[in-house]
């Protein structure tokens, strides 16, 4: 039986249906090529040490070993964990919900406990709703399947999309955002006017709708209007930025399909969708804007087992 496992999860980028998505509409959302690492070694003190200065909260791992071995049944003598992250947490990829998802995995690999996707997505989600108490959960469903998804009611449905050759330049506003702070102002606006919200949820939710169509026929024009018109609806529930106007703007002038923020919004992080052949003026208009480009691949692989030493 192994001693030490190594795990690796992606992290995520929104490229449609943000907000919408916490009150059950479907989004569609990309594991990107950066990973969160997790090693787990098993000891003999009796105790459970955690090393994870990259983890900016260290309840999601507290909180995933301890759902992870009362679900499924593991029984220790002790356990050191140990995470790295290949991006950092600053830029609204999903580190949080990465490293929950990696820890579990981790676990049950350790231990040899035999769990399929749904139940580590369960566990996961689980963990992050006791930790942050809120989230729909498809940033922990894009760590543990990977890919690219259809994502919809906090995990009722879950659909591998096909999006290969999807040509995305992102870039990062240099604004850390708070994500749980802007899904409560986005509620608060929804308890003040239900109507407009509503309104605004449903024409998102059309909007992702089309947008998996076009993305799986690829056509990239198509895609890039849809894009414009759900910043558009983002822009309506008022959790856009100048910044991220201006880069977003920059890339659409520069020869962008389109354009928009990806995330809970407030900074972080924009995407655009562009041609191949435009990608340096693209690249190049979101710096003069004072935006750094992050070069991240989609459609990355689900979560893994990196290494496993007996």
């Amino acid at each position: 039986m192994a001693q030490t496992v190594t795990v690796s999860a992606p992290g995520k980028l929104m490229l449609f249906g943000e907000h919408a998505a916490v009150y059950g509409y479907p989004c569609i959302v990309t594991a990107v090529s950066e990973r969160m690492l997790v090693c787990i070694e098993k000891t003999n003190d009796d105790k459970i040490t955690i090393d994870a200065p990259q983890v900016k909260n260290l309840l999601f791992v507290e909180k995933a070993v301890e759902k992870t071995l009362k679900t499924v049944h593991i029984h220790h003598t002790g356990l050191h964990i140990q995470t790295s992250c290949m991006f950092s947490c600053q830029y609204g990829f999903g580190s949080s919900s990465a490293v929950t998802v990696a820890v579990v995995y981790a676990l049950t690999a350790l231990f040899q406990k035999k769990i399929d996707k749904r139940q580590i997505f369960d566990i996961a989600y689980q963990t992050v709703l006791d930790v942050q108490k809120t989230g729909s959960g498809f940033d922990v469903a894009a760590a543990v399947w990977g890919g690219t998804l259809c994502y919809s009611n906090k995990g009722e449905t879950i659909e591998p999309l096909w999006a290969k050759n999807i040509s995305l330049v992102v870039g990062y506003s240099r604004v850390k955002a708070d994500t749980v702070m802007l899904v409560e102002e986005v509620r608060k606006k929804k308890e003040q006017e239900p109507e407009k919200i509503e309104r605004i949820f449903q024409a998102i939710a059309k909007i992702v709708q089309e947008a998996r169509q076009k993305i799986e026929e690829r056509d990239w024009e198509r895609v890039g209007v849809l894009m414009n018109f759900n910043q558009e609806y983002l822009r309506d529930l008022g959790v856009s930025t100048e910044k991220l106007e201006s880069m977003i703007s920059a890339a659409k002038n520069a020869g962008a399909y389109g354009a928009k923020l990806s995330g809970a919004g407030g900074g972080d992080c924009m995407i655009a969708l562009v041609p191949s052949d435009k990608r340096k003026a693209v690249s190049d208009a979101i710096i003069a804007t004072d935006g750094q480009i992050i070069d991240v691949a989609v459609n990355a692989e689900s979560v893994k087992i990196e290494n496993n030493i007996g």
